[in-house]
């Protein structure tokens, strides 16, 4: 962010949306397969649509797990309990899984990357979690949908939404809400006005306080008027297609790689976490106000081909402190990512959503004094 007055605006989406289905079927699937092997392997890839569930992908697993019962479980989770919505756990299954292709294994055998690929890291100043404002206050209001639902508070809500804020910034320093655009599923009952005005008070008024911002900004509330039917019924969904949302909501880059259904031999996955992990730590430690961390590996290679970092002219510190910090705080090798951030352990269906950041309790989002 430069000067003057910018404008920033990200998006999240609910846990019942169609590719958050998707990836927390396939991160569902990546937990079963490291509590049966923390040493297993997994690429998996679903996808849902009109009354139908496929998955697709490798998985190298000690063991066996039951894909078909993984998979229905957790469409019973995110409440796809009605048959009416074309999407429930009356739809057709079929599992086109197979195990890892001998050219890649070879090359993970030895410690290497699963993929090439480019990875990035992001932290700053703009919230206590150290993430941009914007996907920050969009992941809240999503969140706030799905528990506000769970709990029977608006008995209209079905599963499936999204959430868009737009945050004015002044020489570089968010200042207000300028726009909220919530999309949320609801039954054929309930009239759209009183949709729009639960929905206000219920969800959106809350969150934006919880965050001191103002709730009196321009608010659309299901654009198009009435939306019944949620799921995939209406949107097909595909594991890996939300990367913005699991990222930083457009305010930095991100990688070339989905992460969900990864296990961390996979470095679209685990590289990401360790830039993570080296950005919101210089910034934390006070060596900057502001930091993205770019790393880069070829296949079969255990080491990155490339590490930067990059302060935006906020560094408090040289250049070789920042490298010589980075380098004590974490072996960006694959083994020793793996290592440091203990990464082969079911934890990953809580990043399936609401994104993969900012979230207290991962170990990448832990702060270090190396």
């Amino acid at each position: 962010m430069h000067k003057g007055t910018k404008f920033f605006t990200s998006e999240s989406v609910c846990c019942g949306h169609p590719d958050k289905i998707c990836d927390a079927i396939s991160d569902a699937i990546l937990d079963a397969a490291l509590k049966a092997d923390p040493m297993a392997r997994t690429a998996v890839e679903t996808v849902v649509g009109d009354s139908h569930i496929s998955l697709f992908g490798e998985v190298k697993i000690a063991g066996k797990i039951d894909f078909e019962k993984i998979v229905r479980k957790k469409i019973a989770e995110l409440g796809y309990i009605n048959p009416d919505w074309k999407f429930s756990l009356e739809a057709k299954f079929s599992n086109f899984i197979h195990s890892q292709a001998h050219d890649i294994a070879i090359g993970v055998d030895k410690g290497g990357a699963g993929d090439q690929g480019m990875m990035f890291g992001y932290a700053c100043k703009q919230t206590p979690e150290l993430m941009p404002l914007p996907i920050m206050l969009a992941h809240a209001l999503t969140r706030k949908i799905d528990e506000t639902r769970a709990l029977g508070e608006l008995k209209w809500l079905r599963p499936d939404g999204k959430a868009q804020v737009t945050v004015r910034y002044e020489d570089a320093k968010p200042i207000s809400v300028e726009k909220t655009v919530l999309a949320v599923a609801h039954d054929e009952q309930t009239d759209i006005e009183q949709v729009r005005k639960e929905a206000f008070e219920k969800i959106i008024k809350p969150v934006l306080k919880s965050f001191n911002m103002n709730d009196d900004s321009d608010i659309i509330i299901n654009g198009t008027g009435v939306w019944h039917v949620p799921g995939p019924e209406s949107d097909a969904g595909l594991t890996g297609r939300k990367i913005v949302v699991d990222t930083y909501g457009g305010y930095a880059r991100v990688g070339g790689g989905a992460f969900s259904g990864k296990d961390p031999s996979k470095v679209d996955r685990s590289g990401a976490y360790a830039a993570r992990y080296i950005a919101k730590n210089i910034v934390a430690n006070g060596l900057a106000d502001e930091c993205e961390v770019g790393l880069a590996y070829v296949i079969g290679q255990p080491k990155p081909l490339m590490r930067t970092i990059e302060t935006f002219n906020t560094a408090k510190v040289s250049e070789k402190t920042l490298n010589s910090f980075a380098d004590k705080l974490i072996d960006t090798s694959v083994n020793g990512i793996i290592e440091t951030l203990n990464l082969r352990r079911p934890i990953y269906s809580q990043t399936s959503a609401y994104g993969h950041f900012g979230k207290a309790g991962l170990p990448w989002e832990q702060i270090s004094k190396p």
